[in-house]
């Protein structure tokens, strides 16, 4: 695992992933000791169940819509719209339609 990028790289983040059909794509953009950033692409009626993370987790949307639900409250992102999910919070997400995201989640 590479601790550091070599040169710079422009991405496209809506063009670097692709939807499939009934399920969820994911794509580790960059991970290290510090923590990692995500690439998610949900199908429709796709779900991420109830989880914690140890560590502040930030959610873009990059396309489409979600619900996200942070311990009983519920919130609809749409695109170009971002949320911080509390470490140690109960979070989860569902699609109600097709949805891209970028997941960061950055270590203390």
């Amino acid at each position: 695992m590479k601790k550091h990028l070599e040169t710079a790289k422009a991405f496209n983040l809506k063009e670097l992933i692709t939807y499939s059909d009934g399920s969820t794509v994911s794509k580790i953009l960059s991970k290290n000791s510090n923590g990692n950033t995500t690439l998610f692409a949900f199908d429709k009626e796709q779900e991420l169940s109830e989880h914690t993370a140890p560590f502040d987790a930030t959610a873009i949307i990059i396309d489409g819509k979600c619900e996200i639900t942070i311990k009983d409250e519920k919130y609809e992102l749409k695109e170009g719209e971002m949320i911080i999910m509390p470490a140690n919070v109960p979070h989860a997400l569902t699609a109600p339609e097709p949805f891209k995201m970028l997941l960061i989640m950055i270590k203390e």
